[in-house]
C-alpha cells in the first residue's frame, strides 16, 4: 500500500515525498480513510509509529476540500496535547506536510508571552495547535473564537482525558459547537478501559481503530533491566554511557529535583548533560533539546512531562534512571527510541524498591522485561542498603543483647526506673516517652522525626499522593 492510494491531494503527496516517504504505517493506513470519510475515529497505536501523521494529513485536505460558511480566517481544527513538546511536534508536522496548501497555523501554550499569540490570532488562523491552560487563558481574555471549530483532536487522549486534565477540556467544550456538528478524533499510544468508556461519551459514534494490542511496546526496543542498588545508580549509568560510548541519551527520572540533581552529577563525571522539566522555562527547554539533538549535549534528563512530545530522529538509547509509578509511562518513555523503524535500546536501572514497579509494567506490557546483572553491581533484589551503613543507625532496632538486658544496661535501667524490671524492650521505650511522668525530664527521640526524611531520599510534598504529585507535575507545563 502507498500514499499515493489513500486518496490524499497532489499538494500532500508532494508534501510526503519531499520528506522521504513512500508508505504509510499501519495506523496511517488505516486511519486517513475513515477521517477523509468525516468518522470520528478512537485511535491506538504504539509509541513513534506516525499517529500524528495520521490525523494531520486528513485533517488538512478535509480543510481544503470541506469549505463552510465561516468568516474568514476563522479557527476550523483545533489540535489539543497535554505539553508544550507535542504542541510544538504537532505544529511541526502541520507546516511540513502543508507547505503546499494556503492554510495557515498557530501554536500556543504557557511559558512564553501570550501577546505574540495574540496577535497572530488577531490575523486569523485555520488552525490552532495548543495546551488547555493556554487555550483557557486566551478564552478568558476573549482572544479566541472557537464557535466555528469543525474539526476537533485530542492527541495523546490518555492523558488529557486523565483526571488531571478532564475539567479543562469539558471547559473548552463547551465552547466549542455541539458534537454531532464537527468531527472529533482521538490519538493516543494507551488507553485504559476507563479512558475508551470516557472517549466513547465525547465521540459520535466513534471507529475504534487499534493497530497493536492494547499498551504494547514496539518490538524494535531492546528492553533490559539490570538490577542494582539505589545508592549506585548514577555510577552505574557514567559507566554504561562511557564504556559503552553511547553519544545520545535520554534519561529519565521521576521528579525535576532529581532531573536536575542527577545532570549536575553527570556533569561532574565528564560527562556533557542537561535537564528538562516542568520548571524550565520555555526557552530554556527549546535550547537543551537544540544541544541535545545537535550532539553538543551528551545526556537529556527528562522527567514524564518529555515522553510525549520529544520526537529526535534516530535515538538510539533510553534509561529508567528511575522506573515510573505510572506503568503507561514506560511505554511513552521508552517510545523516544525505535521511533518509525528504526532499532533502539531501552535500559532500566531497577533497586531492590522497584520491583513492584516492574512487575506492574510486566504485567501492562504482557511480556518480562530481561533482568541482566552486570559484574561489579549486583543488587536491587531488595532493600538498597544505606548510604553509610558503616554507621549505626538511630532509627535502628535495640540490639539482641539489648533486647536481653544486657550491653551497656540501658534498657534494665529505663526498665527499672518505671518499675518493670522484667520487660526491658518496653521499659526502654516507656524511659524515653513517659519518663515525665515520674517527675523526669522528657528525653529527646531519635533525629529522625515524622516530618524529617533520610539522607537518600527527597522531601515529599504535603498533601500529594504519588498520582496527586503526577498531575501536578505535568499541569504545570501550560
Amino acid at each position: 500500500m502507498l500514499f499515493e492510494n489513500l486518496g490524499l491531494t497532489a499538494e500532500l503527496l508532494r508534501a510526503i515525498r519531499e520528506q522521504g516517504y513512500t508508505e504509510p504505517t499501519p495506523i496511517q493506513h488505516q486511519a486517513i480513510p475513515l477521517v477523509l470519510q468525516g468518522r470520528d475515529i478512537m485511535a491506538g497505536a504504539q509509541t513513534g509509529t506516525g499517529k500524528t501523521a495520521g490525523f494531520t494529513l486528513p485533517l488538512l485536505q478535509r480543510l481544503g476540500s470541506d469549505r463552510r460558511d465561516n468568516p474568514p480566517r476563522a479557527i476550523r481544527a483545533l489540535v489539543l496535547a497535554p505539553t508544550r513538546e507535542l504542541a510544538a511536534q504537532v505544529g511541526d508536522s502541520i507546516e511540513t506536510y502543508g507547505r503546499h496548501l494556503p492554510h495557515r497555523a498557530t501554536v500556543i501554550f504557557g511559558g512564553v508571552n501570550i501577546n505574540p499569540q495574540i496577535e497572530r490570532l488577531r490575523r486569523g488562523v485555520d488552525i490552532v495547535v495548543a495546551t488547555p491552560g493556554r487555550l483557557l487563558d486566551h478564552a478568558r481574555q476573549q482572544t479566541i473564537d472557537l464557535s466555528g471549530v469543525e474539526i476537533l483532536v485530542l492527541d495523546e487522549a490518555d492523558r488529557m482525558l486523565d483526571m488531571g486534565f478532564i475539567h479543562d477540556i469539558r471547559k473548552i467544550l463547551a465552547l466549542l459547537p455541539e458534537r454531532g456538528q464537527r468531527q472529533n478524533l482521538m490519538f493516543s499510544a494507551t488507553f485504559s478501559q476507563e479512558i475508551r468508556k470516557l472517549g466513547a461519551t465525547l465521540l459520535n459514534q466513534p471507529e475504534l481503530v487499534e493497530v497493536a494490542s492494547r499498551n504494547a511496546t514496539v518490538d524494535r526496543i531492546e528492553q533490559v533491566a539490570h538490577p542494582v542498588d539505589k545508592n549506585r545508580k548514577r555510577e552505574l549509568l557514567s559507566h554504561m554511557i562511557g564504556s559503552r560510548n553511547w553519544q545520545q541519551v535520554l534519561v529519565f527520572t521521576r521528579t525535576k529535583h532529581g532531573a536536575n540533581r542527577l545532570a549536575r552529577q553527570l556533569g561532574q563525571d565528564g560527562l556533557e548533560a542537561t535537564a528538562i522539566h516542568g520548571n524550565k522555562s520555555q526557552a530554556a527547554r527549546t535550547r537543551a533539546l537544540t544541544e541535545f539533538k545537535n550532539g553538543a549535549v551528551r545526556v537529556l534528563v527528562a522527567t514524564d512531562i518529555a515522553a510525549r512530545g520529544l520526537d529526535i530522529d534516530q535515538l538510539p538509547h533510553v534509561v529508567n534512571y528511575e522506573l515510573p509509578n505510572v506503568p503507561e509511562d514506560y511505554i511513552h518513555r521508552i517510545g523516544r527510541t525505535g521511533r518509525a523503524g528504526r532499532e533502539g535500546t531501552a535500559v532500566s536501572l531497577v533497586s531492590g524498591e522497584e520491583q513492584k514497579q516492574l512487575r506492574d509494567i510486566e504485567r501492562l506490557i504482557g511480556c518480562a522485561v530481561p533482568r541482566e546483572v552486570l559484574a561489579g553491581y549486583e543488587g536491587g533484589r531488595g532493600p538498597a542498603r544505606a548510604e553509610h551503613a558503616d554507621r549505626p543507625s538511630e532509627r535502628s532496632a535495640p540490639s539482641r543483647q539489648a533486647r536481653r538486658g544486657k550491653g551497656n544496661g540501658r534498657g534494665r535501667q529505663n526498665a527499672e526506673r518505671n518499675g518493670h524490671p522484667g520487660r526491658q524492650l518496653n521499659g526502654q521505650r516507656n524511659g524515653q516517652l513517659n519518663g515525665h511522668r515520674n517527675g523526669q525530664q522528657r528525653r529527646p527521640g531519635p533525629t529522625h522525626g515524622r516530618n524529617q526524611v533520610a539522607p537518600d531520599r527527597e522531601p515529599v510534598k504535603s498533601g500529594y499522593s504519588a498520582l496527586g504529585d503526577r498531575l501536578f507535575m505535568e499541569r504545570d507545563v501550560d
